[in-house]
Parts: C-alpha cells; sequence; structure tokens
C-alpha cells in the first residue's frame, strides 16, 4: 500500500510539473506575441533596453550580441529612444558584456551621457525588474532576438513596464536550435519567478535614465 501511495504521488507531480511547464510556455509565447515592431514603426520610449549575451575572452561581441547592439543603435539613431540601457553580466572580474557592449556603442558614436550600463543584469528577469526599479524606466524598447523576444516581453510588462519589442535577428546563429529549446525551461523558471516575487542578486540607489549615463561606468 506504501508503494501505491508513494506512485500516486510521484504521477501527481510529473503531471503537475508538465501542467506548469506547458502554462508557462503557452502565456508567455500568447503574451510575447504582440508588441513587436520593425525599428521604423516603434514607438518612442525612454529606453532601449539592450539584453546582454556572450563577450569572447579578446572582448569582442558574439554575433548575437553584435546584432542585439546594432539594433539598439539603430533606434538611438533614428530618434526613437534617447537612451540605451545595456544590461547583462558582470559579475566578475574577468567576465563583463557590459563594458564591451559601451565600447562598441561609443565606437558608432553614441555619446557616452547616454549609454547606461546594468552591471547585474544576470538574467532577463533581473534585467527587467532593475529597468523599472533601479534605472527608473516607464517606456522601453526591448531589443534582442526572435527565440527571445516573448520571454523578455512576458516578463517586462508582468513587471509593470510599458514594452515593445524590435527583433535583432540579422542573420543565422549558430546553435540557434539549442537556444530556442532552452527558452522552454527559461519561459517555466520566469513565470515562477514572477509568482513568487523574487528578487535580483542586487538593487540598489535609484540611477533614473533621464539622467547622465557616465555615473554607470566603473573603469
Amino acid at each position: 500500500m506504501k508503494l501505491i501511495n508513494i506512485l500516486k504521488f510521484i504521477i501527481t507531480a510529473i503531471v503537475i510539473l508538465i501542467t506548469f511547464v506547458l502554462y508557462s510556455n503557452v502565456a508567455v509565447y500568447m503574451s510575447g506575441k504582440s508588441g513587436v515592431h520593425a525599428v521604423s514603426g516603434s514607438p518612442e520610449a525612454d529606453a532601449a533596453i539592450v539584453l546582454g549575451a556572450r563577450v569572447y575572452k579578446n572582448g569582442g561581441l558574439s554575433p548575437v550580441l553584435a546584432d542585439r547592439l546594432d539594433t539598439g543603435i539603430e533606434l538611438y539613431t533614428e530618434g526613437k529612444v534617447k537612451k540605451l540601457l545595456l544590461t547583462g553580466d558582470h559579475g566578475q572580474a574577468s567576465y563583463d558584456e557590459v563594458n564591451n557592449m559601451r565600447l562598441y556603442a561609443l565606437e558608432q558614436g553614441v555619446p557616452e551621457t547616454d549609454i547606461f550600463m546594468d552591471h547585474a543584469g544576470f538574467s532577463t528577469y533581473e534585467s527587467m525588474y532593475r529597468a523599472r526599479d533601479i534605472f527608473q524606466v516607464k517606456k522601453a524598447i526591448i531589443v534582442t532576438q526572435d527565440f527571445h523576444l516573448p520571454r523578455a516581453l512576458y516578463v517586462a510588462q508582468a513587471l509593470g513596464l510599458h514594452a515593445s519589442g524590435v527583433s535583432a535577428d540579422k542573420r543565422e546563429y549558430i546553435g540557434e536550435d539549442y537556444l530556442r529549446l532552452r527558452e522552454i525551461l527559461a519561459n517555466t523558471k520566469a513565470v515562477l519567478q514572477l509568482l513568487v516575487h523574487d528578487k535580483p542578486t542586487y538593487l540598489g540607489p535609484e540611477i533614473p535614465i533621464w539622467g547622465d549615463g557616465r555615473v554607470t561606468k566603473d573603469i
């Protein structure tokens, strides 16, 4: 009898888990399908939130990240946004996404006063949370690839940001099938974080996005 009860418990737990995974992914994709525009058709916003991705040891940007930066810079040069919020992983001195993103934007002619860095954007959820609470962003254009946009938009909107999105897809990416598959678990994690009101790894004092981006420099 005890074995039967244990099996029932295991089966019930598996069913609940599968149901939650399915619910999370349907919710993310249904919500995240709307609000995606081309650069030219984007509404104006406070800032473009450019989400971080892999940076090589020599400081070079991966194709995924370079395309995100190029798209964010297009939004800036066309006057769709007044500021760029570059958010990514700078949790270790030996790995720095955001300063390399900043250097790339500077090379493309974006004034340093209009470039903000979020050094603690360790996940999409944390980037959106900190954009709202630290950088005081109200209206944003989120810049990332198609496979990532639904989750980014879902999280941003659930956190109260008035957010639209622009796809940064400019080519085919190595490992894109894996990245799309990974979104299944990432979507589930994001919905869970929202349900439990998870806090970011770091918060801190407010740095309003309408100010001077140079205050976010650390080197």
